[in-house]
């Protein structure tokens, strides 16, 4: 049986629209982002990364990206799934937290240092700790170093979420989810400005 495409879900495309012919054109592209979905998000075997962690920390990084049919997809998402509910109060508290503008950090010393910038560092407060649990409170804190600050990424960060509880192989799914979401965000993001270009040209002719 075939599975609703995510992307097109969450951009509005209709089959047999403009934009369903556009996307049909890059036809490999569009099946290995559904692939990269359904792997991720409703794997065979989430192993030591389980759907609940994979919901909340894609409710936090679409929401750092700011409100869309995206962010509200992963929240609902995280509702529906046993305690996900519990959770949502606490990771919206931590968007708000979290929300800046990047990328941002520093590069090794040399030509490209003039572009430095330094940025929000953040972690989450004693509140969602208690909440979130130790394994969270560190994805949270390394997704937020993805998005905003991925030029400062270090080896040490790498061993916060090992001394958190996470595997080198959850460690390896959680990075490609972060991944994921953001090319995710870019993607229906333009496909919805382009709809709307759209329906304004074909409002005004």
């Amino acid at each position: 049986m075939a599975t609703t495409d995510i992307i097109d879900t969450l951009a509005g495309i209709e089959p047999g629209s403009a934009l369903d012919a556009i996307r049909a054109r890059r036809l490999q592209a569009r099946e290995n982002a559904q692939k990269s979905y359904l792997s991720l998000f409703e794997p065979i075997d989430a192993g030591d990364f389980s759907l609940l962690e994979r919901a909340a920390v894609a409710a936090f990084v679409t929401g750092l990206h700011g409100e869309s049919p995206v962010s509200t997809f992963y929240r609902d998402k995280l509702a529906a799934i046993a305690g996900g509910a519990a959770l949502l109060e606490a990771i919206d508290a931590e968007i708000a937290r979290g929300k800046t503008s990047g990328p941002y950090g520093s590069f090794p010393a040399g030509p490209l240092s003039v572009e430095n910038t330094a940025g929000l560092i953040y972690r989450v407060n004693a509140a969602g700790r208690s909440i979130l649990g130790a394994r969270l409170v560190a994805a949270l804190e390394h997704a937020h170093l993805l998005v905003f600050r991925p030029r400062d990424a270090a080896s040490s960060d790498m061993k916060a979420l090992l001394a958190a509880g996470w595997s080198n192989t959850g460690i390896v799914t959680f990075s490609q989810l972060v991944a994921f979401l953001s090319f995710q965000v870019r993607v229906v993001s333009g496909l919805r400005t382009l709809a709307a270009a759209n329906a304004q040209e074909e409002a005004a002719s």
